[in-house]
């Protein structure tokens, strides 16, 4: 079959990537991918701290979520335009940079004991991590064997889990050990200053190393001035438009229910736990996506995926059903078990959604970025339900995620051009 101009541009690209050593490069973008994992978890402490400080209820203290994922929504397409004109490693300097200056305006929100400016602060950190994964999502997959690419993004996403699994033990030591019930609310407010300022010092260190150390450099791969106006659209494809739902129920599901977990095992009728060590289970749940994803890994090269996924996905409804359903250690476990369902979700629901897409893939795989937006939406939308029927019941909402997944998998993942 001949090259249309992108394949032959992307071949030509291959050839002159794919005999060259990137280890230092790939070993050096582990970091921020670490780095992003561990500052997204940072919210499931701050929710319940920040919900204590300024007496908020549920819905209001999902702000939080609210406000970093938008950041996702908003940012990402800007983003990309910037990466695409200053280049992939100056767009890692930068999003270091702006995530630096997030974490530094933690420290006015808290001096101010302002809830407004604690919501920008995260707005602006959330955008310099938009920016952060424009630029190196795309880099990790270049760098080397295009047929290796998929494995080599799986190993950074890794090391993404990790930082997720970490952060809360980081969380539950510098800020809510640091709580005492003798303070005032405003020394309470100010103990995460020096969490976040520590932050923001680390973010600079990388922004300096990654603007000094010698990164090979990647062109974008433009598209050829006398390719083809692509007809149609990628929204023609029902299992992509079914797999951006998909998405963002997903992101929906697990940012809500890692932002509830704190409350819930504080609540006497779950475990009774002191805040600080109930933020500390949080990394069960994370570290259950981490290692399931390397079993699923191992499985999906056996299994169908759309049936592994639906696996999963009926497994989580069941762990959320006993969650409801049960109290103490039973509803605790049932609830941390979740983490491991969800490990393969995210990844399986991509691949399936821009499976058969041809030359839409790329606008099909921008579609399933912006659905991420789900992470702002649900977790606010759960929490006006746990302020009206109780946060236990509220997480039936998650189930409703679940079931479509499950029904995704099973019939919507499979590849269907609507003509529109």
């Amino acid at each position: 079959m001949a090259s249309t101009p992108i394949q032959s541009n992307v071949n030509r690209f291959s050839s002159n990537t794919e005999n060259k050593n990137y280890t230092f490069a790939l070993t050096s973008l582990t970091s921020l991918f670490f780095m992003w994992g561990f500052i997204t978890c940072l919210n499931d402490i701050l929710i319940p701290h920040l919900k204590a400080i300024f007496d908020l209820s549920y819905s209001q203290a999902m702000l939080v979520q609210f406000c970093f994922f938008s950041a996702y929504f908003l940012v990402s397409i800007p983003a990309g335009k910037i990466v695409k004109k200053v280049g992939f490693q100056k767009g890692i300097v930068l999003g270091l940079i702006v995530a630096a200056i997030g974490c530094f305006a933690f420290y006015p929100a808290a001096a101010m004991h302002s809830y407004p400016v604690f919501l920008l602060a995260l707005f602006i950190l959330a955008s310099g991590i938009t920016i952060l994964q424009v630029s190196a999502n795309p880099y990790v997959s270049i760098l080397g064997n295009p047929k290796t690419a998929s494995s080599r993004l799986t190993m950074t996403q890794a090391f993404n889990s990790l930082g997720t699994t970490v952060a809360p033990f980081f969380g539950a030591y510098l800020i809510l050990d640091q709580v005492a019930e003798s303070m005032s609310v405003a020394q309470q407010a100010e103990s995460v200053q020096l969490p976040y300022v520590l932050l923001a010092g680390l973010l600079l260190i990388l922004a300096a190393i990654f603007s000094y150390i010698k990164l090979p450099v990647v062109e974008h791969i433009e598209e050829s001035v006398s390719e083809k106006p692509i007809a149609g659209s990628a929204w023609q494809y029902r299992h992509l438009v079914l797999g951006a739902i998909g998405i963002f129920v997903y992101v929906g599901a697990e940012v809500s229910i890692g932002s509830f977990l704190v409350s819930f095992f504080n609540d006497p009728n779950i475990a009774g736990l002191e805040e600080s060590q109930a933020a500390k289970y949080i990394a069960y749940y994370w570290g259950g996506a981490m290692v399931g994803r390397f079993i699923g890994a191992a499985v999906m090269q056996k299994l169908a995926a759309g049936k592994v996924l639906a696996f999963n996905a009926f497994m989580a409804v069941i762990l959320m059903i006993i969650t409801i359903l049960a109290s103490g250690q039973i509803a605790m476990l049932a609830i941390l078990l979740v983490g491991l369902c969800n490990s393969i979700m995210f990844p399986t629901i991509f691949s399936l959604a821009i499976n058969g897409l041809g030359q839409h893939t790329s606008q099909g795989s921008g579609i399933l970025c912006l659905a991420i937006v789900g992470g702002a939406i649900l977790p606010l939308v759960q929490g006006v339900l746990a302020d009206s029927i109780g946060l236990q019941n509220s997480f039936f909402l998650p189930i409703i995620c679940y079931v479509f997944i499950a029904y995704y998998g099973l019939s919507g993942s499979k590849p269907v051009s609507v003509k529109v």
